[in-house]
């Protein structure tokens, strides 16, 4: 009976689906993961990463069941000049939910019940998500590597609480109703990350360029191959492309929604040129309840919209840039000299022909070089 309480409270704090599958370590997803070789070597970033998730009860040893929450985040709608730039999932405020916002707040209830009913909790496993909502029944695979929920598409954010009790589970469905032949969300990836069906390379997704790419996390570094930012367009953060173009997401994207009203209204101070010169009160007030999910440090947002302004090659942005010449951080500055480059013109070869002869830093030194070439 547990477990039919369990999904009514659920769906009654809001919830789209809930599911109930076994703690079982999830060695398929493991042998899957290790078969695409030196793509997924990036996970051993951290401890708490998907693969080691995998096995459970390696880390809390009294795990019996897994209860997968759907959350359906594209309820409402975002203004298009933010949805030209950030991921409609970070618009709506729920991946990775700070205290004080309603999506924490959600998940904090559930735990609560879960508690109250007698169960040991664990939410910070670092379950995969995707593969333990198909195993318990709400969601099926995508080619585009997403989750996809009847009715939401893959419009969805997926959060996975461990518990010592043993409860009725459900079928699985692992399996895929994408037509057979439709390969609209390969074609359609600008970096060709997705290069099969259901097989996705994360190093050359816009997405993991944007926010992945940061010092101090192991192998990865700060640094996005010149060949991938060009293709990164103007994605700051996040990137919708492969699931706007999905046949299975149509219904959703044509249904009618009301508008965010607190992302319409802070929304107009969001532009690339706010962006790339923050003062650390804007990154507090605009940047973080939005944007706070991986990227901890300012430099990285600021990083983003110069590589987004180089590949607009809109000349309106120069005098932003010839700003961000002289910003502090060499970064910064780096990023910015191959935006200048990129956009091209009169105007941006002037501001780099004078800020190379004042410029410290060899690697500034060098950018400048380049784009000057």
């Amino acid at each position: 009976m547990i477990s039919k309480d369990i999904k009514e409270y659920g769906l009654s704090i809001g919830y789209t689906k809930v599911g109930i599958t076994s703690a079982d370590n999830f060695t398929e997803y493991v042998a899957e993961v290790v078969s695409r070789g030196d793509k997924y070597d990036i996970l051993n970033f951290t401890t708490t990463n998907p693969v080691h998730g995998a096995t459970p009860k390696n880390i809390m040893q009294e795990a019996k069941s897994v209860i997968v929450l759907i959350w359906d985040y594209f309820q409402n709608d975002f203004p298009e000049e933010l949805k030209k730039m950030i991921g409609k999932i970070y618009l709506a405020r729920c991946y990775n939910p700070l205290p004080g916002t309603i999506a924490y707040s959600r998940l904090q209830l559930m735990k609560s019940y879960l508690s109250n009913n007698g169960c040991m909790v664990n939410s910070d496993i670092g379950i995969p998500a995707r593969w333990a909502a198909a195993q318990a029944g709400v969601t099926t695979f995508g080619k585009n590597n997403f989750a996809y929920v009847d009715d939401a598409g893959s419009y969805i954010v997926i959060s996975a609480i461990v518990v010592d009790m043993e409860m009725d589970y459900d079928q699985p469905t692992m399996e895929s109703k994408c037509p057979p032949n439709c390969k609209a969300c390969i074609n359609a990836c600008p970096t060709k990350a997705i290069y099969e069906p259901f097989k996705l390379d994360p190093k050359k997704c816009i997405s993991f360029n944007n926010w992945m790419t940061q010092d101090g996390r192991g192998s990865i570094s700060a640094f996005i191959p010149y060949e991938l930012r060009e293709t990164i367009g103007c994605k700051i953060h996040g990137c919708d492309i492969c699931q706007d173009i999905c046949p299975l997401n149509q219904k959703k994207l044509k249904t009618p929604k009301a508008v965010d009203r607190y992302i319409e209204q802070i929304g107009q101070d969001i532009t690339l040129p706010a962006i790339l010169n923050m003062t650390d009160e804007f990154f507090t007030n605009r940047i973080k309840p939005i944007m706070y999910n991986y990227i901890k440090d300012k430099r990285y947002f600021m990083r983003n919209a110069a590589v987004a302004m180089g590949n607009s090659k809109d000349q309106k942005y120069v005098k932003d840039l010839e700003i961000a010449l002289v910003n502090p951080d060499e970064m910064i500055r780096e990023y910015s000299a191959w935006a200048l480059g990129k956009m091209g013109g009169q105007d941006s070869r002037s501001v780099l022909e004078s800020r190379l002869a004042n410029e410290s830093s060899d690697n500034v030194k060098k950018a400048i070089k380049q784009a000057l070439a």
